[in-house]
């Protein structure tokens, strides 16, 4: 399959959310973790929060270190060449700007562990959530750029 990558080979992808503070986060610390030697994964939001605590810990668990990754805009990758954007959220979906030249959107939402954890009655319980996000991301990512279509 043509993956559509730039050169070089790597295929830029930006996963996109609403805080750029879990799952996009997660999804960056996966693509880089789980497929750098053909993916260069960034993420973004369309309003940022800083990075989830949980979340940072959760992918700790999992051997990936996203503590240095920042939380940013996505209006900072205006010019960038990307050859995907992945929303992983409906309200960053709705909101993504439209890239230029052939920048392909593709939306696959996962659920909002700090949502989900928002009723959690002991930390434990809410990084429950966190975890199982965080599995559903790895799942995608590793069945990339096959499950990105075009």
């Amino acid at each position: 399959m043509d993956s559509g990558a730039g050169p070089g080979g790597m295929l830029r992808v930006l996963f996109l959310c609403t805080g750029n503070s879990c799952r996009s986060a997660m999804a960056e610390g996966w693509a880089n973790h789980l497929r750098g030697d053909e993916i260069r994964g960034v993420s973004a939001g369309t309003a940022p929060k800083g990075l989830d605590p949980l979340a940072v810990a959760v992918m700790r668990e999992a051997g990936v270190d996203i503590s240095g990754q920042t939380s940013d805009h996505v209006d900072g990758f205006a010019g960038e060449a990307l050859d995907v954007v992945v929303t992983v959220c409906a309200g960053a979906h709705e909101e993504c700007p439209v890239f230029p030249g052939g920048t392909r959107v593709v939306h696959h939402g996962f659920d909002d562990p700090p949502r989900l954890a928002a009723a959690a009655r002991s930390e434990d319980e809410a990084l429950g959530h966190y975890r199982r996000v965080r599995d559903e991301i790895r799942a995608f990512v590793e069945s990339m750029p096959g499950n990105l279509g075009g």
